[in-house]
């Protein structure tokens, strides 16, 4: 029986993802309007297991998101149940650019810092 803790990939400590909740929401909405429970499936499934949000931690983002016209909403009824769906607004693309740009030249950044040490570093199946 394979160990599934060991496919899993390790999250981070301090959850460095955890402040930029916001963005990572607003990269998910980029791609087509979603309800809350997709939103959850698809930034655990694009993370690849490493951002998994509560719904009680997702709705107030949601909400504050909506507050500051980054998002929309609109409530559909599919399958006998009202869903609240959301979408970015113009204003939340220009938002979810300017902080992307922001995310790249900073990973750019640390990817150069951090370089000797991973580079020096035993891999995976060496250690």
């Amino acid at each position: 029986m394979a160990d599934k803790t060991a496919e899993k990939p390790a999250r981070t400590q301090g959850d460095p993802l955890r402040g930029n909740l916001d963005l990572l929401i607003l990269s998910v909405l980029a791609g087509e309007p979603r309800y809350g429970y997709l939103i959850q499936q698809k930034l655990e499934e694009d993370s690849g297991g490493m951002v998994s949000v509560q719904a009680g931690t997702l709705y107030p983002i949601l909400h504050k998101l909506e507050a500051e016209r980054l998002i929309r909403s609109r409530w559909e009824r599919t399958s006998g149940r009202g869903r609240k769906w959301y979408e970015l607004t113009a204003a939340g693309r220009r938002r979810l650019v300017q902080q992307a740009q922001q995310w790249d030249e900073y990973a750019r950044c640390l990817r150069k810092l951090l370089s000797p040490v991973l580079d020096s570093a035993p891999r995976p199946a060496e250690a």
